[in-house]
């Protein structure tokens, strides 16, 4: 009796100590040292319009934990921080994206759903000390063939960088999109389902 009172007792304070890594949580409140730059919250994404009201990045709790570690690895081993220009994407936002541009190499058709619309993907990039975005070979949403993650012809530099992140990343639980060398999903995407949450305004 005594040892299943002990028991009870543990899987209580795991149950206070650990939120459900299921969550939808603001990244902000996970590691408020990460850049956010949430580009679909302004004109300035390949659309052209603003797709978010809300201006906070959301995530998977799992998923903002383990970019929590990448951003705390790239401090300590560069100087450097992570940008994050999205996160958890509204299925209904999604279908507007593809509506506007119908290309599933870079858009996920609407009717499978994205990463993003699980809230397991992120895209991101980094910034050096004096919060300087690094030089990555092309701008964020450049759909073209020098976006790729693997794509060579790129000054030195760029190269370097892109090796950094990606290098981060893995490390820590997240695999780089091909087509796109700011997108990463996390391993275990498949366990989240896909949802419409709308955050509030803020």
């Amino acid at each position: 009796m005594v040892k299943e009172i002990i028991f009870l007792a543990i899987l209580i304070s795991w149950s206070f100590a650990t939120p459900n890594d299921t969550l939808i949580v603001r990244l902000k409140d996970i590691d408020p040292t990460i850049l956010q730059d949430v580009r679909y919250a302004t004109p300035n994404n390949f659309t052209g319009k603003i797709l978010y009201k809300n201006k906070e990045i959301y995530l998977r709790y799992a998923v903002a934990c383990s970019l929590k570690k990448v951003n705390d690895y790239l401090k300590e081993e560069y100087g450097y921080r992570l940008v994050v220009f999205d996160g958890y994407r509204p299925l209904s936002v999604q279908k507007i994206m593809w509506e506007i541009f119908p290309n599933s190499d870079y858009v996920a058709n609407p009717a499978k759903g994205s990463k993003h619309n699980r809230g397991a993907s992120v895209d991101v990039s980094i910034v050096d000390k004096n919060g300087q975005p690094l030089d990555m070979g092309t701008e964020y949403d450049a759909f073209r063939k020098e976006a790729k993650a693997y794509y060579k012809n790129l000054p030195k530099n760029a190269l370097k960088n892109r090796k950094i992140l990606q290098e981060a990343m893995t490390k820590f639980g997240f695999k780089v999109m091909t087509s796109e060398w700011w997108h990463f999903d996390y391993k275990d995407w498949e366990r989240f389902n896909i949802i419409d949450y709308i955050p509030n305004e803020n």
